[in-house]
């Protein structure tokens, strides 16, 4: 079974959030790059297909030369090969030019199944999986929690507003996993070794499609709410408010 996994190079996020001077882009110095939880599991899961009926998982991401690093992380977790669309440093890409850069490395291999995250956890952009189907004209389910394949088809199933929904997809197909379909691995150390020493293929992107879409002006980091301690007294004198405060939260009946 040919898979191909499409992942891409986000900042490492905790806690608050930091733009840059000029307001363009998150300041990473503290934190540095990942993929996302939901792209980790579908490379965890398209590695557990191959372990299964055999073949072999390709991982693409559209980006600069440094993500590299997030390919080789993917590697190192049982991926054979990758392919990185390279873009300038700081290009921004939209998910129309996305879907068409990715589409060159899908439409040139005969990949039966297509992985993709849910959304980017930096944008929250939810069309690449969808529109790059539609360029292959291959069917797609979107927001998947567990999935099978069976012969010539890939049972995929989503929990909407409480229903369990189930598809049947003829293969090849495109499916886009959400996190929780699976508990991703670690990096064994030969895995690391050989990651390490993997060549990466890297496909200029002006071979695979424009990337101009979309023309990013600034970033803004909505304010959050403040939080504000309130003391309900000292010593004895505080037992019956915070006695109350238990009440009111159904601590005490």
């Amino acid at each position: 079974m040919e898979i191909l996994v499409c992942v891409k190079r986000v900042p490492t996020v905790g806690g608050v959030l930091t733009l840059t001077a000029d307001g363009r882009a998150i300041d990473t110095k503290a934190s540095g790059f990942t993929i996302s939880p939901h792209e980790e599991c579908a490379v965890e899961e398209a590695v557990r297909l191959a372990e299964r009926f055999g073949g072999s998982v390709t991982v693409a991401s559209l980006g600069p030369v440094a993500a590299e690093e997030q390919l080789r992380a993917c590697l190192a977790l049982g991926a054979s090969a990758a392919v990185l669309l390279e873009t300038a440093e700081g290009a921004e890409t939209g998910p129309i030019a996305t879907a068409a850069a990715l589409h060159a490395v899908a439409a040139a291999g005969s990949f039966d199944l297509v992985l993709l995250g849910n959304e980017a956890s930096d944008t929250g952009d939810y069309q690449v999986g969808i529109r790059l189907a539609h360029l292959l004209g291959r069917p797609v389910a979107t927001g998947i929690k567990a999935l099978s394949v069976s012969g010539s088809s890939l049972s995929a199933s989503r929990t909407y507003r409480g229903v369990v929904e189930t598809f049947t997809l003829p293969l090849p197909c495109v499916v886009t996993v959400k996190e929780g379909i699976n508990l991703p691995r670690y990096p064994s150390l030969p895995g690391r070794l050989r990651a390490k020493r993997a060549t990466i293929a890297r496909v200029p992107v002006a071979e695979s499609g424009p990337v101009t879409d979309v023309l990013m002006t600034r970033l803004r980091v909505p304010e959050a709410p403040r939080k504000q301690a309130t003391v309900l007294g000292r010593g004895p004198d505080a037992v019956p408010a915070l006695v109350a405060v238990l009440a009111e939260i159904g601590v005490l009946s």
